[in-house]
């Protein structure tokens, strides 16, 4: 190594004298970073100003009931497609209020992905244990996150309950320990399997009868943490002229069915991911990304932005909400309730440049989705959108009532995912749909899970 390339390959004092000096030069560097010490780098590079064009008033709204609280658990995309379908049943009964059950689907989420991460480990015996797949496989086995066609999944087989038959527990509000618990469990399975496989030569009826035994600890651990699941439930109310219901002996299947006026099978996911290897116009997979095994895959449509914002708009103009995936940690603020890349010059308060594309974001691991919420509105000037609005599932706190205002920069820069139903999609986009979709890797980021709280 050269004598030069040395000086500059390892950190010398030389070069720490220079950048002090740098930095000195500057004296609103040294003001800056006082007020950032005291006061924290939010409150320094916030731009009130930027608040301004940032209105709870849409030209496009649809009225919705009031928000859900997911609470400490990471079940956004949960609540998000239970309030898309509680709007149905309210719509339909004249009700003034309604939640569907979000320990429901829930406690079948868990045992769902338990079964499918214990069928992933015994079709991957022949992997390396310290291996990239069977380490990502181990990470996070049954983590309350979720994807729109895991929802699906489950709300079809297993249908849907008013919140009253299968309320909240303290596990549902607070997954982390329970989580944690189970992951332990089936680690140990995993262990087990693997072992029984190479030790003593299980077969794979072998194999799947030690996996159902550990399904049944699954159930019984749920059980404890959840509640137990009804198969049957009465359904009484009263709408808003205060008239009486009931309707007894329901299933969950069949309350879906009657009183849930929805095909969830028409909707599909369209992304904007941006980068080299995702073509637009194509279908994409993600291995190993599921809970129910028989269900259906995870499937996404990319599209370029200005057809992916064409798309939510015409929904949301015929007053359909929409369910959505983002980057909700970013360039925001939680307690406003405002989403905009306008909020914070970070740049001007830390002397240094961000300039990441979408693209890079998601190439380099600066963005993926990680929470999802529903569309329930849109402004729309000279027929582009400027603001969207945004039904969250923190409860009523944070924002307007729990309602949150998003820019139309925020959703060029950190919006990934809609749901939309078919008959939105232009002729070339429905044909696209029907092309065999790549797999993508386990790690992709479209394979990222929305899982915020």
């Amino acid at each position: 190594m050269s004598v030069e390339l040395e000086r500059i390959t390892v950190i010398t004092s030389q070069m720490i004298d220079k950048f002090e000096q740098e930095f000195l030069a500057e004296p609103a560097s040294h003001t800056l970073a006082n007020a950032v010490i005291k006061n924290g780098i939010q409150a320094v590079a916030n731009r009130p100003i930027a608040t301004v064009p940032m209105q709870h008033t849409f030209s496009h709204e649809i009225k919705t009931l009031p928000v859900t609280n997911q609470k400490n658990s990471g079940r956004c995309w949960m609540f998000a497609g239970l309030n898309v379908l509680r709007e149905e049943v309210a719509k339909a009964h004249n009700l003034e209020s309604f939640e569907l059950s979000q320990t429901y689907p829930m406690f079948w989420d868990k045992f769902e992905k338990a079964n499918y991460f214990l069928e992933s480990i015994l079709e991957t015996l022949s992997e390396p244990t310290d291996g990239r797949l069977i380490s990502w496989l181990l990470s996070s086995p049954v983590q309350d996150g979720g994807q729109w066609d895991m929802f699906v999944n489950l709300v079809e087989k297993y249908g849907v309950v008013p919140k009253w038959v299968m309320p909240e527990t303290f596990h549902s509000s607070k997954s982390r320990e329970m989580n944690d618990l189970l992951t332990a469990k089936l680690r140990e399975d995993a262990a087990r399997l693997r072992q029984a496989a190479k030790t003593r030569g299980a077969s794979p009826l072998e194999l799947r009868e030690e996996k159902e035994h550990m399904l049944s600890e699954v159930y019984r651990m749920l059980r404890h943490f959840l509640g137990n699941p009804p198969r049957t439930f009465d359904f009484e109310y009263r709408d808003k002229d205060n008239q009486f219901h009931r309707e007894l002996g329901l299933t969950p299947q069949s309350f879906y069915k009657t009183h849930v006026q929805l095909n969830l099978r028409d909707y599909v996911s369209i992304i904007n991911a941006p980068t080299a290897d995702k073509p637009f116009g194509k279908t994409y997979t993600v291995k190993f990304l599921g809970n129910v095994k028989d269900g259906q895959d995870v499937l996404y449509l990319n599209v370029p932005m200005d057809t992916f914002k064409k798309l939510a708009l015409a929904q949301l103009k015929d007053a359909q909400p929409v369910w959505f995936g983002c980057d909700v940690g970013k360039m925001g603020d939680r307690e406003s309730g405002l989403l905009d890349p306008a909020l914070f010059d970070y740049d001007a308060a830390l002397g240094v440049t961000f300039a990441m594309t979408k693209a890079e974001r998601l190439d380099y691991g600066e963005s993926l989705m990680t929470h999802a919420m529903v569309l329930t509105g849109v402004n729309v000037v000279d027929e582009r959108a400027n603001r969207w609005k945004v039904e969250n599932s923190w409860g009523e706190d944070p924002g307007k009532k729990g309602y949150f205002v998003m820019s139309d920069a925020w959703f060029d820069a950190y919006m990934y995912q809609i749901v939309i139903h078919r008959k939105y999609l232009s002729e070339d986009l429905k044909t696209a749909l029907e092309t065999p979709p790549l797999a993508l890797a386990p790690w992709d980021p479209m394979g990222s899970l929305a899982c915020r709280n």
